[in-house]
């Protein structure tokens, strides 16, 4: 047997770099490249190696760790999880500061490989510098923290483990069932240790994603559910996407009339002007779906899991007399709900439901309600979302702007607050490409840094971020590394002073205005500041202006399509306002016992919604 003598990180990186993927026949790399942040813990072993390669694996600087695990993450989400990258950190703050990602990652379902360094596993130095000792055990490290947020885990001590547990952590990722960010530890002597390899171990591989099948038993009940609906409706969940799906699901739709509401993941799966496009659903969800949502006999929920997001906290089902069929490649997610369990894939899915389903449809006085409620629902979004000349606009004001200049070649790009919501309701999808919303973890921060990992997937692409002034101070170093690495993006900055959606909450649960908008915040008695986020942007390289109103905002949006480089535009909103119309109950916990009238009124308000919760 031939070897090749390396260490185990020049064996690593020569491994990711002989990963290739087809899509759509053609074969490229599997993974686009590394983000790194160097330290005492990588920089020695796997930056010496990754130095090496940076022809066919390329090293892209970040300038926080949460923030590039994010981009990556971005990246993986806007190539339907097909395309990968990996992040590198040293152990310790680095290491740490990647968690977030990594349980970003872990739910909503999407890849990452995540190489942090580790302490010595000689141990000859302990305890070296940013180590975190366990007096009760030398073999903990903060890496441990990984495990929880990891699909795969392990740590590498001997060189040789790799053969083993590095296809391990890469067939994870493309796992459709199982897929989420893989982790290997890696301890800083360990990357240095040599080691002979087989050089069959590097032999260019191509991947592909597995598409299970359904079960003959569970296609059979799930047809004869479809065929006794008088009232179908479809729920389009990120799934779909995954399986490159989108076309199938719009053609089955159409043909049958069954009106089809999107998820947060799911939305763009059809166009907003398909006919069988009623909108978002759930607690963010539009009148049309919401409503089709209490009286469809049938649901046929495609690829997702069925968050408290979808299901109105499991209030918006709540019928008994309801057949909810699942159809999702992961066991863990078709069983749940009571559900008519499907698993398979997507595609695979629909096309043998297609072929068995070809005289079944939605009754006419269906799909005339499913028109109705569409066009009715097309007025509130058109209302909601027009100027109304206001000093202070609204959320969805400014929406109705970024949709209007919008074109499609444009992707969206949100993740926490008030905006996903208003978004989820309100912005009208060009198709698949066009929404690009992390709510899984509802993770602050996200936006920016994602933003940048979708440019890299699609530079073809206009990608506008959307963030609150809470997510941009949160994480905004990485428009700098947009900078530095040519990747425009266009960010439209609402500052609402403070955080707004959750201020929103607090009083719906009877709550006082406490700690969430700046002014009800404890400060000097000056207040707190007021941050020029134009001049902030600006000096991170950024084109950047700060603009009043609607108007404004619609002229600086065309200039900044114009620019060849990151473009801030910041504007003031009102951070009272959200969209009344639309929506579903959601589940927060209101104390029972309060002094506060208000408190007290909203508990008996929530005691009554949890009766129409389904179990």
């Amino acid at each position: 047997m031939s070897t090749i003598r390396l260490t185990m990180a020049q064996a690593l990186v020569k491994y990711l770099a002989a990963q290739r993927i087809e899509i759509d026949g053609q074969e490229v790399a599997l993974f686009e490249g590394v983000f790194a942040i160097f330290g005492h813990g990588n920089v020695a072993g796997l930056g010496e190696a990754l130095y090496h390669v940076q022809d066919t694996l390329p090293t892209f600087r970040a300038h926080n760790e949460q923030a590039m695990a994010h981009a990556a993450i971005g990246f993986a989400k806007a190539n339907g999880r097909k395309r990968l990258m990996a992040a590198t950190s040293s152990i310790g703050p680095g290491a740490t500061n990647m968690i977030t990602a990594a349980a970003l990652a872990h739910a909503n379902r999407l890849p990452i490989l995540l190489l942090p360094g580790d302490t010595f596993a000689t141990r000859d130095p302990d305890p070296v510098l940013q180590q975190v000792e366990h007096f009760g055990d030398p073999s903990i490290s903060v890496n441990d923290c990984f495990r929880p947020v990891s699909r795969y885990f392990d740590r590498i001590s001997r060189p040789e483990q790799l053969l083993t547990s590095l296809p391990q952590a890469i067939s994870t990722m493309l796992d459709p069932e199982h897929c989420g960010p893989a982790t290997l530890a890696l301890p800083q002597d360990v990357q240095t240790f040599a080691y002979d390899y087989p050089e069959a171990f590097f032999t260019p591989k191509v991947n592909r994603i597995r598409r299970p099948p359904p079960d003959a038993y569970e296609l059979r009940q799930a047809i004869a559910a479809l065929q006794q609906a008088k009232r179908p409706l479809m729920i389009a969940g990120g799934g779909v996407h995954y399986a490159d799906a989108c076309n199938a699901l719009a053609e089955f739709a159409k043909a049958r009339g069954i009106p089809v509401a999107e998820t947060q993941a799911g939305k763009g799966v059809l166009a907003d002007s398909h006919p069988c496009a009623v909108g978002a659903i759930g607690v963010t969800g539009s009148a049309a779906a919401n409503q089709l949502a209490e009286q469809a006999d049938v649901i046929l929920a495609v690829g997702t899991r069925l968050q408290d997001f979808t299901t109105g906290s499991r209030a918006l089902f709540e019928s008994n007399h309801k057949t909810l069929i699942a159809l999702n490649v992961g066991r863990f997610d078709s069983v749940k709900h009571q559900a008519l369990s499907l698993t398979c894939d997507a595609l695979a899915g629909l096309e043998q439901l297609d072929e068995a389903l070809v005289d079944c449809c939605a009754s006419n006085e269906w799909r005339e309600q499913t028109e109705t409620l569409k066009r009715e629902w097309a007025k509130t979004v058109h209302q909601v979302t027009a100027d109304q000349g206001s000093a202070l606009p609204t959320d969805a004001q400014v929406i109705g702007a970024v949709n209007r200049q919008a074109g499609n070649d444009t992707t969206v790009v949100c993740a926490a607050g008030g905006l996903p919501g208003e978004l989820h309701k309100l912005w009208q999808c060009s198709g698949p490409g066009s929404y690009h919303v992390e709510y899984g973890f509802s993770c602050m921060g996200y936006e920016i840094a994602g933003g940048l990992g979708v440019k890299m997937a699609k530079p073809e692409r206009e990608v506008v971020v959307m963030v609150g002034d809470g997510s941009y101070l949160m994480h905004n170093s990485e428009l700098a590394t947009s900078v530095m690495l040519g990747h425009k993006l266009i960010v439209v900055v609402l500052d609402n002073r403070g955080y707004g959606c959750i201020n929103r909450l607090q009083h719906a649960t009877g709550g006082a205005g406490f700690n969430n908008l700046l002014q009800d915040c404890h400060t000097v008695e000056a207040g707190a500041p007021k941050t020029d986020f134009a001049a902030h942007a600006k000096s991170l390289g950024c084109e950047a202006e700060s603009v009043s109103g609607i108007a404004e905002l619609e002229q600086a949006l065309v200039r900044a399509r114009a620019a060849h480089s990151t473009y801030v535009i910041a504007l003031d909103t009102d951070p009272l306002p959200s969209t009344e119309e639309g929506g579903a109950w959601w589940e927060v916990a209101v104390p029972e016992v309060s002094e506060r009238e208000a408190v007290n009124n909203a508990y008996q308000g929530y005691r009554e919604a949890k009766q129409r919760q389904r179990h």
